[in-house]
């Protein structure tokens, strides 16, 4: 039984460019319905993600607002990012509806798992980001603020500051994923990656320098879990490449076939 996609007939342009569009609909339809539900609750969300810092502000100090409209529309504009990150699993869905006809069966199988551990991992990076970081990171700025000026931060510049770092830790957890795809893709192999180890260590350190204050600690607090992943990723890529190896004499067969001319007649 040769595996082959479950919809091998072509499609027109047409009908292509018009699922893709009933399916970037639905994506800005779940992120506009959560944030429907949220709407009401945009002081409260704020006040949530503020938490981190305003429990180092020294006593009295409070968050300000530097434009007319910021107590407004900084939550609002809080709210609707908090839409989207939680709209993540259905705009994924809609991306492998998309392209999942078009895949082997044995691409399906590795597929799926990829995008459960995408949204998990994605999810991961923000919390670590939120309950361990963002204090340190705070604290520190805290502490290193110079006697005789007052820390009070502006709230439309926290949210920017906060964002960057939700997304920078969200991808940053994403390393096992993206080691998995350059196996299987082909792109690199398990050996280079092993071979490549002490360089990835050493990005792994420069990146937490850059994402976290100047300490040895946070900075360690950062590489090491990013490294985790990346070894964690070299662990399923090897999996990965041995199936790809030996798992689809099917499909080589298949190639091997339609590579030979056709039979001379009688």
């Amino acid at each position: 039984m040769s595996d082959k996609p479950e919809h091998d007939q072509p499609m027109p342009l047409v009908s292509h460019l018009t699922e893709l569009r009933t399916r970037l609909l639905r994506c800005i339809a779940a992120i506009f319905i959560i944030f429907a539900g949220l709407f009401a609750f945009t002081q409260q969300i704020y006040t949530l993600v503020s938490t981190p810092l305003r429990e180092y502000l020294p006593v009295g100090a409070t968050m300000i607002a530097t434009d007319v409209a910021s107590p407004f529309l900084t939550p609002l504009k809080l709210t609707m990012m908090v839409s989207l990150f939680i709209a993540i699993p259905v705009i994924l869905h809609q991306i492998w509806g998309f392209i999942a006809p078009g895949l082997y069966k044995h691409e399906k199988r590795i597929a799926v798992p990829l995008l459960v551990s995408s949204i998990f991992l994605f999810y991961a990076g923000m919390a670590f980001a939120y309950f361990l970081v963002f204090p340190l990171v705070f604290k520190f700025f805290a502490a290193a603020t110079p006697e005789g000026v007052a820390m009070m931060t502006d709230i439309s510049s926290y949210l920017d500051f906060v964002m960057t770092l939700f997304f920078a830790f969200g991808v940053a957890f994403e390393i096992p994923v993206a080691v998995v795809l350059l196996v299987w893709i082909g792109i690199v192999d398990v050996k280079y990656l092993r071979k490549i180890r002490p360089y990835v260590i050493i990005g792994c350190f420069v990146v937490g320098m850059i994402l976290t204050p100047p300490d040895i600690f946070s900075q360690t607090l950062l590489a090491i879990p990013m490294w985790m992943l990346f070894e964690i990723g070299i662990l399923f890529g090897s999996l990965v490449s041995k199936n790809k190896r030996g798992d689809h004499p099917d499909e080589q067969s298949e190639r091997d076939n339609n590579a030979q001319p056709p039979a001379p007649q009688a």
